[in-house]
C-alpha cells in the first residue's frame, strides 16, 4: 500500500494505491512519511487536476472497495450518479433494492474511503439541501458547485 498527500482546491488529500487500484481517497490523513508515489497514484493525480480544472467529468483510474457486501452496493451506485446531478439518500436505498434503508446508505456514504472518484459529494437531502460530507458542507459545495449542479443551500 502507498500513500500520497496531495494539493487540491478543497484542501489536502491522500490517495492511498494497491498493486492494482486506487483504495482511498481521504481528506489528509497520510503521515508525511509515508508518502511515496507510483504510476497509479500519478494518473490519480492526474485525473484529479482535470476534475478540479473542469475538464474531467468521470475518473477513469482504477478503484477497489473493501466493505461489508451493503457498503459495496452503496459506493458501485454512487458511481452511477452523473456528473453535475445530485440525488438523495433515498434515491441510493431504492437502488441498491433497500428503500428502506435510507440511513444505512447515509453511514455507507459517510464511510466512502475514495471520495470525489466515488462521489458520494452528489448526495443530498430530500428537500435539495446538502447534509453531511466527510471533507466539509464547504467542500462539498465547491464539487456542486464545480459540476454546476442544482441544490439548495
Amino acid at each position: 500500500m502507498v500513500k500520497k498527500i496531495i494539493d487540491s482546491p478543497v484542501g489536502k488529500l491522500t490517495i492511498t494505491a494497491d498493486k492494482e487500484a486506487i483504495i482511498g481517497l481521504d481528506w489528509g490523513k497520510a503521515d508525511a512519511l509515508e508518502q511515496q508515489s507510483t504510476p497509479l497514484i500519478a494518473e490519480c493525480e492526474k485525473e484529479l487536476a482535470a476534475y478540479f480544472a473542469g475538464e474531467l467529468k468521470i475518473f477513469t483510474v482504477p478503484i477497489k472497495f473493501k466493505g461489508t457486501p451493503f457498503q459495496e452496493d452503496v459506493w458501485r451506485a454512487l458511481t452511477t450518479i452523473p456528473y453535475g446531478k445530485t440525488v438523495s439518500y433515498g434515491f441510493i436505498a431504492k437502488q441498491v433494492g433497500k428503500p428502506k434503508a435510507s440511513r444505512a446508505v447515509g453511514g455507507a456514504n459517510h464511510n466512502n474511503p475514495i471520495s470525489i472518484i466515488v462521489p458520494c459529494h452528489r448526495v443530498i437531502g430530500t428537500t435539495g439541501k446538502l447534509v453531511g460530507f466527510g471533507g466539509g458542507l464547504d467542500a462539498k459545495e465547491y464539487l456542486l458547485k464545480l459540476e454546476g449542479a442544482i441544490f439548495k443551500k
